[in-house]
């Protein structure tokens, strides 16, 4: 199976003030293959947002090496890391990342801009298309709820058909419901092939993927498969003929 992304020995240390040194990750090793849905699960502050910053290319280690797609990325300028995140990595955060006075298809075309792809406005399209909000295309964020902005999120991590995506707490700032109906459309990328590693602190998020990778004071602590996936879908019906039975 082909390795999208690994990161070998890596360490990242941030000076704070006073000089005081903090080891965000030490001696850091993990694989992510084609096609794997991963959970990296941890406390605030145990490392997993800096692991991924690092596999995604917003930050550098201070030791190891990070290797995407074949390319060892970790010595890169950061042009040409800039270049490679646009074309190799899709991005989704906990706070969406939208610009507020910009249409939803316009917020997906923004990775596009600097393309020479042609048909922009199609491709935005589709991609809104394939999250489920054809009929949302010219509504502006404040117009949308906040499952519905995440979803605008997931078209523009999708738009230039990276290689990986990578979410940063994808779920946090929704309610249970919409939560729900993003892991569900997670679980279908994944089905559809697509790589995705999400960073979470939450345990019943984490059950939605096939991977769990624990980390804990900037060490991975435990990496298994998981073998008994939480289905989003299956919970969204059973929570639909809740609410029926209830009415």
């Amino acid at each position: 199976m082909k390795e999208i992304v690994k990161t070998e020995n890596v360490s990242k240390i941030y000076q704070k003030s006073r000089g005081v040194p903090i080891h965000a990750l030490k001696d850091v090793s993990v694989e992510i293959a084609q096609g794997e849905f991963v959970a990296i699960m941890g406390a605030s502050g145990s490392g997993k947002s800096t692991l991924m910053n690092v596999m995604g290319c917003l930050d550098k280690p201070t030791e190891g090496r990070v290797v995407l797609d074949g390319d060892v990325v970790s010595t890169l300028k950061d042009e040409e890391l800039a270049r490679i995140r646009n074309k190799k990595i899709g991005f989704v955060f906990q706070t969406f990342n939208l610009l507020p006075r910009t249409s939803a298809i316009e917020n997906v075309e923004l990775p596009l801009i600097y393309s020479d792809m042609d048909d922009i406005e199609g491709l935005a399209a589709d991609a809104l298309e394939k999250v489920g909000l054809a009929e949302r295309v010219h509504h502006n964020p404040n117009e949308l709820s906040g499952g519905q902005q995440q979803r605008v999120a997931i078209a523009r991590a999708l738009v230039n058909d990276p290689e990986i995506i990578l979410a940063d707490e994808p779920t946090g700032n929704l309610d249970s419901r919409s939560g729900l109906e993003i892991m569900a459309l997670f679980q279908d990328l994944h089905a559809q092939g697509r790589t995705i590693v999400t960073v979470t602190h939450e345990v019943d998020i984490a059950e939605y993927a096939t991977r769990i990778i624990r980390i804990s004071d900037g060490r991975i602590e435990s990496d298994a498969s998981n073998h008994n996936v939480r289905r989003a879908l299956d919970e969204l019906e059973k929570l639909a003929e809740t609410r029926e039975v209830e009415a």
